[in-house]
């Protein structure tokens, strides 16, 4: 079979045409794509198809038996049995009903169908899903709609193939119960007022596009000592647990080389994303002991999220079979870097590529500066919302802290468009920085060529040369709620634009209000332009100064989600009701006090369970230590002794009172009172931990769980 032509250990290592015949036909193998529609469908199916997913245009229902029948014989011919409509509900997994293809013949036997109805649409229970009151627990029907510009693909584990089959969730009564819905209509609607502002430049493109890459952050951990971590296996992150005296402080992690353990991984990882058709890119160590990045290429932005779900299962799945298992939580080790989701946003056509592509001389290029300013304008307006969209308890430990961007929303632009912003505002630009080349002063080494700014990796939203990274996603999250509010403030801006500029379309005065038009929205907003450092707390300071939100939690964040002008954006482009805007919210408030009380009910499991009764076996073998010195009747040692059952049991002594606290913290269901519990029983056991002998300290510690040995 190809997948084992292709494995780790037996792929060719030569650049024969066999082995690149080998690697090109494992890609996409596993997904009903554009090449295998083709192969599959008649002539005028496979076009009508095409419009739908290329151009936008409306499925053709006529098509959805043919298409059904297609997509049938081809999973069965991959060793499918059964088929699932898989969507994303208002929670952080995947859902999937699985139905087998066969069906009774009556004669005795039975036959394989799927029909354009089985495709289409499925029916879910809609109940035990995360509604936010939208659904009753008595109101059972929901709806999957298949989503036909994502490819369905075959799922497998080791002994099962599955046809899964991208769909959007919705209630009975129509209301969005899933991350897809939202984010399509997000789509469609910053694609309506992008093409209102380039027809105000005579440009009528085919279809406007959100494209997206994103990269993802996680860290490995041996499965061995894995389980022996309850707050691992329970929480997501390490409750308890001090620095080792090396961990990224040296930086010799962050590039450095592959073990293989984790090489062989990360190629099965590749393997199995290739299979899939999402295009794996980039592979490398990040900057924390045992943190890794994997990054694939730009998509449209429904598949991008699409794939970025498949690629967090398949982290997860493949890392098994190394005895790893994948973190993908914000922060599972305090003090390190945390892991993060770099959102890499841009919006294009087929006939110009990215609108955020300055060219050669940026300062003279006005649908550029258009669509520069329109940025610069949402990011500053709905600054709040964005941090909203990002808003989750994981994220709340990782922003403004160890590499990660903080929860202060700006954008870095670099020197060469910082500077045509400021001559924007001061008149007309006039010049761009030319772009120069770099001599390392070695002769054999070539020139470089340099670009006009340099990178800013503290920024929470950087433009990195035709895109902007939204760098402040959390690693666990989908992307989808972070690109449908970043697609709708983004529509409003250009709605604002379009409008301004429709009425001088054609007439002399157009010229002269664009740019009246640029030097109003950048004077007004350039305070989200900054292009310092981000880790500063004078950056904290300044931020404060110009009246940029510094919102540090996830409930405070939520708050904006209510607010009748979030309301009403979301309901003027068609993105959220009033009810499935607030559904979210109550969502996401109820989960973050769900998993408080589960990190804080788990830290007095392990308070109870696992430390006091480790501490205090130390205490007893210091205290007969003691009484062996004493009646050995031997003077020496015995002050070491008697000071260190001191020092362990003064903080022993710190414990059951860290236990009342939090007790009573969980008793009155107060997620901040837990979290300060939580905190101060940490500060008391990890003060413990250096003390207390390595073999009965009783859980993995960090210098063991950063480190990914060779077996």
């Amino acid at each position: 079979m190809l997948c084992n032509i292709l494995h780790p250990m037996t792929m060719p290592t030569d650049t024969s045409m066999n082995s690149v015949e080998a690697l090109e036909a494992l890609y996409g193998s596993d997904t009903f794509g554009i090449k295998t529609m083709e192969k599959y469908l008649s002539k005028s199916a496979f076009k009508k198809m095409m419009l739908t997913i290329q151009m936008g245009g409306k499925l053709d229902m006529s098509i959805a038996d043919e298409v059904a029948q297609a997509m049938k014989v081809w999973a069965l011919s991959k060793g499918a049995t059964h088929y699932t409509h898989w969507f994303q509900p208002l929670s952080d997994a995947t859902a999937e009903k699985h139905d087998s293809f066969v069906e009774p013949d009556r004669k005795g036997g039975m036959i394989c169908e799927f029909t354009g109805k089985n495709l289409i649409q499925a029916e879910p229970d809609a109940s035990s899903f995360p509604s936010g009151g939208i659904r009753a627990t008595f109101e059972a029907r929901g709806y999957t709609a298949w989503d036909p510009t994502s490819p369905a693909f075959i799922k497998r584990t080791a002994n099962t193939a599955t046809l899964c089959i991208p769909t959007a969730f919705c209630s009975y009564t129509g209301e969005a119960l899933d991350k897809k819905t939202p984010l399509l209509r997000s789509m469609a609607a910053v694609a309506r007022q992008t093409t209102r502002v380039l027809n105000c430049f005579g440009i009528t493109p085919s279809c406007v596009e959100t494209n997206l890459g994103a990269e993802q952050e996680y860290f490995l951990i041996d499965r061995n000592l894995y389980l022996k971590r309850p707050d691992l296996i329970e929480t997501g992150r390490t409750l308890f647990g001090c620095l080792p005296p090396k961990h990224q402080q040296m930086e010799d992690h962050y590039f450095g080389s592959i073990k293989e353990r984790v090489l062989e991984f990360m190629t099965s990882v590749d393997h199995a994303l290739w299979t899939l058709g999402v295009p794996s890119k980039t592979r490398h160590n990040e900057a924390a002991p045992g943190q890794f990045e994997i990054a694939p290429l730009f998509e449209p932005c429904n598949v991008a999220v699409d794939h970025n779900v498949m690629i967090m299962d398949v982290l997860e799945r493949q890392a098994l079979k190394f005895n790893l298992v994948c973190l993908l939580h914000e922060k599972p080790y305090t003090s390190v870097n945390g892991s993060g989701k770099h959102n890499n946003w841009s919006l294009s056509t087929p006939e110009m590529g990215s609108l955020f592509s300055p060219g050669k001389t940026p300062h003279s290029n006005k649908l550029f500066l258009t669509f520069l300013a329109s940025v610069i304008q949402c990011i500053d307006k709905h600054a709040d919302l964005l941090r909203a969209s990002i808003a989750k308890a994981g994220n709340d430990h990782r922003l403004g802290a160890a590499e990660a961007p903080p929860a202060i929303m700006s954008i870095f632009l670099g020197d060469e468009l910082t500077d045509i912003v400021e001559q924007i505002k001061h008149g007309g630009a006039q010049s761009s920085a030319c772009k120069t080349t770099m001599e390392l002063g070695v002769d054999i080494l070539p020139e470089l060529p340099k670009d006009t700014t340099d990178r800013n990796r503290t920024s929470p939203f950087a433009f990195t040369g035709n895109k902007f990274e939204f760098r402040a996603v959390g690693s666990s999250q989908t992307c989808a709620w972070p690109m449908t509010v970043l697609n709708t403030i983004m529509a409003e801006t250009l709605d604002e634009v379009a409008t301004r500029l429709e009425p001088v379309v054609g007439t002399p005065e157009f010229n002269k209000t664009l740019q009246n038009l640029l030097k109003e929205m950048l004077t007004k907003h350039d305070r989200v332009i900054f292009n310092g450092n981000g880790y500063s707390e004078e950056w904290v300071e300044e931020a404060a100064r110009r009246g940029l939100p510094h919102i540090k939690t996830t409930l405070e964040a939520l708050e904006v989600l209510s607010r009748p002008d979030t309301i009403e954006l979301m309901e003027k482009y068609g993105v959220l009701s009033r009810s499935e805007l607030l559904a979210r919210k109550e969502i996401q408030v109820e989960n973050f006090e769900k998993l408080i009380d589960i990190e804080a009910k788990t830290c007095l499991s392990m308070l109870h369970t696992i430390y006091m009764p480790a501490v205090g076996m130390q205490m007893q073998q210091i205290c007969e230590t003691v009484a062996a010195i004493r009646q050995a009747g031997l003077s020496v040692g015995l002050s070491a002794a008697v000071s260190k059952a001191e020092a362990i049991g003064a903080l022993y002594d710190e414990i059951p009172g860290r236990i009342t606290d939090l007790e009573q913290a969980i008793a009155a269901g107060q997620p901040e009172a837990m979290r300060f519990a939580m905190d101060a029983a940490r500060a008391t056991v990890d003060a413990l931990e250096p003390l207390v002998a390595a073999d009965l300290w009783p859980v993995p510690t960090y210098a063991e769980m950063l480190n990914i040995h060779s077996k």
